[in-house]
């Protein structure tokens, strides 16, 4: 059985929702799933899983989440080599330019770590509440578990 770390920041607890929805798909799929907060976990944790996730938010003018800069820091210089990894986020269009960077932040310092890209980046608007939005993240998890189903 695949094993999965997500691992999430949240304000308004629209991440922490996303979180949720993602583990909870990862679950019925047959994965077993820790979830944490991104100020409670260490990012070295990524190596005893499989698949790892991250749902960050995205700050002001782009920035990341302030507790998960160490974490962030110290993800890039991981070797993740043979592990898959999906980053999702949530965010307000209202932020134009700067909508969900840490998504993008994420998915770079998760290369940088050679992990293998596992699923599309989801980029959800505020809270995960519309059909559309719970079956992208469905779909993220079945895409994780997919590619890692691909790789073994």
């Amino acid at each position: 059985m695949p094993t999965a770390k997500v691992v999430f920041a949240t304000i308004t607890g629209n991440n922490e929702d996303c979180a949720d929805i993602i583990t909870e798909a990862l679950e019925d799929l047959g994965v077993e799933v820790d979830e944490s907060e991104i100020s409670q976990t260490d990012a070295a944790e990524f190596e005893d899983y499989n698949i790892c996730v991250v749902v960050p938010y995205t700050y002001d003018e782009g920035a990341l989440p302030e507790e998960g800069m160490d974490f962030y820091e110290e993800l890039a210089d991981l070797d993740l080599t043979d592990k898959i990894f999906g980053v999702a986020g949530s965010g307000d269009v209202f932020y134009e330019e700067f909508y969900c960077v840490a998504v993008d932040a994420f998915a770079k310092a998760f290369e940088q770590a050679k992990a293998k890209q596992g699923a599309t980046p989801v980029k959800i608007n505020l809270a995960p509440e519309s059909e559309e939005d719970l079956d992208q993240l469905d779909n993220f998890a079945k895409q994780l578990v997919d590619s890692y189903q691909a790789a073994h």
